[in-house]
C-alpha cells in the first residue's frame, strides 16, 4: 500500500466522521433519539480513530536507533490495536448501555423527521467513505476477496477504515429503522431496539479488528506468494545448491525481515561466499521489495544419510 493511498482513505473518513458527528449530536438534541446519541458517539470515536491511525503512521517513519535496531514500524499495529479497543469501550459499550436506558426509560421522539434526515445525510457521506477506502484498497487487494484482504493484510489502515465505514454504514442503517419503527408504531422501544444492534454491531468489529491486529503485533510472516518468489530467487542463484532452512517475519507493514541458512559449495572461498550473499540478496529484494532487512548464513549442506530432512527446513533442489 502506498503512503499517499492510505492517507486518502483515513482523511477520507475523518472528514466525513467528523461532519456526520455533529450533524448526529445536533439532531440528537432536538429529537431525543437513544439511537442517534449512540450514532453521534460512535462517529465521535471514528474521527478519533483516523486521528490515532494518521499518528501512528507518522510515528512509524522514525529511523531506527539503538533502542530499536529494526525501527519503529510496528507502532502502526500498536496504534491500530488502540483504535479496536476504542471501538469496543466508546462505541459498543456506551451504544449497549444507551439501549437499554431507553428500553428501560422510554420517552417519545422530537422532530422526528430531523434525525431521519440527518441519518440519509450521513449515509451519503460514509458512502463516500468507503468508496476511497475500497478504491485504495483494490489497488493491492489483487485477486483476494475482501474477507481475505482483511485477515492478511500487512498494512493496519485501509482494513481498519474498511471495517469501520462497513460497520458505520451498517450501524446507520439500524438507526434509521429504530427511528423508523418509533415513528410508524408510536412505540419508542424500537429506538433502543435499534441502538442495541449498532452496540452489537460495534462490538463484534472490534472484537475482528483486535484479533487480526493482536496476529500482527504477535509477528506475522509473509505471505505464501511471497514466500514462493523467495525461493525462487535463491533458487535462481547458480552459486546456491539449496535452501536449507528460511524464516520471514513483518517488522512492519512495508519492512519484512529474510533469515535464511543457504548451502553453498565446499569448495567455495570466502570471496565466492560474499559474491553469493550479495547477488542473493539483490534478487531477494527485486523479486520482494519490501523485504529490506535481509540475514544470509552460508553453510555446506550434509543430511543425514537417509534420514528426512528437518521440518522446517525448504529444500530447494538438492546439493551435488
Amino acid at each position: 500500500m502506498s503512503a499517499s493511498g492510505g492517507t486518502r482513505a483515513i482523511v477520507a473518513a475523518f472528514a466525513a466522521n467528523l461532519g456526520i458527528a455533529i450533524t448526529k449530536f445536533v439532531a440528537f438534541l432536538f429529537s431525543g433519539s437513544s439511537s442517534m446519541l449512540a450514532e453521534s458517539v460512535h462517529s465521535v470515536a471514528d474521527s478519533g480513530n483516523q486521528l490515532l491511525l494518521m499518528v501512528g503512521n507518522r510515528r512509524a517513519r522514525r529511523k531506527a536507533d539503538a533502542e530499536h535496531p529494526f525501527g519503529y514500524g510496528r507502532e502502526r499495529y500498536v496504534f491500530a490495536f488502540v483504535v479496536a479497543i476504542i471501538l469496543f469501550s466508546v462505541g459498543g459499550v456506551f451504544s449497549l448501555y444507551e439501549g437499554v436506558e431507553k428500553i428501560t426509560h422510554p420517552h417519545p421522539l422530537e422532530n422526528w423527521w430531523l434525525p431521519v434526515v440527518v441519518l440519509l445525510i450521513a449515509i451519503g457521506l460514509e458512502s463516500f467513505s468507503l468508496r476511497t477506502a475500497m478504491v485504495e484498497s483494490n489497488k493491492i487487494r489483487g485477486r483476494e476477496t475482501w474477507i481475505q484482504f482483511v485477515r492478511r493484510a500487512k498494512q493496519p489502515e485501509l482494513p481498519v477504515v474498511l471495517l469501520e465505514d462497513v460497520a458505520a454504514l451498517t450501524g446507520l442503517v439500524f438507526a434509521l429503522l429504530g427511528v423508523g419503527l418509533t415513528v410508524l408504531t408510536g412505540d419508542p422501544l424500537w429506538d433502543g431496539v435499534g441502538t442495541i444492534a449498532i452496540g452489537v454491531l460495534l462490538v463484534l468489529v472490534a472484537i475482528i479488528l483486535g484479533v487480526e491486529t493482536q496476529s500482527l503485533l504477535v509477528g506475522e510472516g509473509a505471505k505464501p506468494a511471497d514466500v514462493e518468489r523467495i525461493r525462487d530467487a535463491i533458487n535462481a542463484e547458480p552459486r546456491v545448491e539449496s535452501l536449507i532452512h528460511m524464516k520471514t517475519l513483518y517488522l512492519g507493514p512495508d519492512e519484512l525481515l529474510v533469515a535464511a541458512k543457504i548451502a553453498v559449495p565446499k569448495s567455495a572461498t570466502a570471496r565466492d561466499v560474499a559474491t553469493t550473499i550479495d547477488a542473493t540478496e539483490a534478487a531477494i529484494r527485486e523479486a520482494v521489495p519490501v523485504a529490506r532487512v535481509i540475514y544470509l548464513e552460508p553453510d555446506i549442506h550434509r543430511p543425514p544419510s537417509g534420514a528426512a530432512p528437518p521440518t522446517d527446513a525448504i529444500v530447494i533442489k538438492s546439493a551435488d
